[in-house]
């Protein structure tokens, strides 16, 4: 016997750019514009590969994936096929019962961290609360309370995450969380110690000395700072740093949010640059290729100092997002997106280079693979900072159909971090672009 189907009225939605707009700052908290890229709201409707289209149909090639969440490129074949399979199927299952593709995923992922560890993976909807999940364990397991970041890190805007930061504009005027202390970064084109990565460690070592009780919970670290300024940490200052920290009794996590999945060209995670191995690593943005998906990745030892009491999330292991992890794994395989993110980014790079040398007002070129940036300042001797001349490029560049990112704890850097898809042709694009921006300073 035939069961009846309701058949319900369609939802319309207005895509036109006033009303969209007009009803964004009618509707939406206003901490939302403080987080907008341009002076006029880009109003986006559509992506393909590494290509975006407004609501008036103007197409762009993207240098920013969302703040680095599109990986493997938007609307990938599998990502959508896999998510819209399982959304048929049942679209959500909470902690309390366990799905087969949740840990699945996890057992692929998991896979990918070095051999001989016994890795576990904790599920989150966000980086910031992967980081907020990683903090506790530290202080957990170790018994200990001090933490250490660096400065213009970041590591998210919520809870523990904010209180990280070491950049004054993302932390609101409220008490921050206690235990946490910040030493220099070591940054060889600004950094207080120059190009001394011995200089850095020694400023941890003063740290531990003099504001600790000579024991931490632990060391966070991004292997190339993103927002702060995409710089990538010197060789042998990861490998340095956790040498000391575990001397403390600490623990050390690494923030692969931006810098994993293949972005960095030359490995699969940042941290693979220093030949070390993290106690824990934080992941988001692009293992979801845009679905809400981060992940604590961690030494089963230290992730059972969480076991003793009850802790959960209601959408960390959501079905449909996770079958997108899965998918973006299998899709940075057979794509062979390592190698392309290699050897686009080292062209890339090139470029940005020669460009350098025909424009006074890029003070620095740095990062690896597909996470790059561009310093502008004002005088290649003082080292100014061009904040706004870079806010013009970039308004210049959108007019002209490319997306770059600023960013920065100064607020003149250009970002470079496109979906992993991007063609040599599109870097002769957006060089092109670069130049007649440059051209109209």
């Amino acid at each position: 016997m035939a069961s009846d189907t309701k058949i319900y009225s369609p939802i319309e939605t207005n895509w036109s750019y006033d009303a969209v707009v007009e009803k964004g700052l009618t509707f939406t908290s206003p901490s939302v514009k403080t987080f907008q890229a341009y002076s006029q709201p880009l109003v986006l409707k559509k992506g393909q590969g590494q290509y975006l289209w407004d609501v008036n149909d103007k197409k762009y090639l993207d240098l920013m994936a969302q703040n680095l969440c599109i990986s493997v490129g938007y609307n990938h074949p599998l990502v959508n096929g896999e998510v819209k399979k399982q959304m048929d199927m049942l679209t959500h299952s909470t902690a309390m019962y366990v799905h087969a593709v949740p840990v699945h995923y996890a057992e692929e992922l998991a896979a990918r961290f070095p051999a001989g560890q016994d890795w576990v993976v904790q599920l989150v909807n966000s980086g910031a609360e992967a980081v907020d999940v990683a903090f506790m364990m530290a202080r957990l397991y170790t018994g200990n309370v001090e933490m250490i970041a660096l400065r213009t890190c970041y590591h998210g805007i919520q809870g523990s995450a904010m209180s990280l930061a070491g950049i004054h504009f993302f932390r609101q005027p409220v008490p921050p969380i206690p235990g946490i202390l910040h030493v220099a970064n070591p940054h060889p084109y600004r950094g207080v110690f120059g190009t001394s990565t011995e200089a850095y460690l020694d400023e941890i070592d003063r740290t531990i000395e003099c504001s600790t009780p000579g024991k931490v919970a632990g060391f966070i670290v991004e292997p190339i700072q993103g927002f702060g300024g995409v710089i990538p940490m010197p060789k042998g200052y990861l490998s340095g740093a956790f040498e000391r920290i575990r001397a403390a009794g600490g623990i050390c996590i690494v923030d692969e949010i931006q810098t994993g999945v293949t972005r960095t060209g030359e490995h699969f995670w940042g941290f693979q640059m220093d030949d070390v191995i993290p106690d824990i690593i934080v992941l988001g943005k692009g293992i979801g290729n845009g679905f809400p998906l981060s992940a604590v990745v961690v030494k089963r030892e230290i992730a059972e100092a969480m076991a003793h009491r009850k802790w959960f999330n209601t959408y960390g292991s959501n079905p449909m997002s996770c079958a997108a992890g899965r998918a973006v794994l299998r899709a940075i395989d057979e794509d062979q997106t390592q190698q392309r993110a290699k050897e686009v980014g080292a062209y890339a790079k090139d470029k940005l280079q020669s460009l350098q040398a025909k424009n006074d007002i890029i003070g620095d070129v740095r990062g690896s693979g597909l996470m790059l940036g561009v310093e502008l300042v004002k005088d290649r001797a003082t080292k100014e900072p061009a904040d706004e001349e870079a806010g013009r490029v970039v308004e210049a560049a959108r007019d002209n159909g490319v997306i770059i990112g600023k960013g920065g704890a100064m607020g003149n850097m250009l970002r470079i971090n496109p979906p992993l898809c991007l063609q040599k042709d599109d870097v002769d694009f957006f060089i092109e672009v670069l130049e007649s921006s440059f051209s109209q300073l």
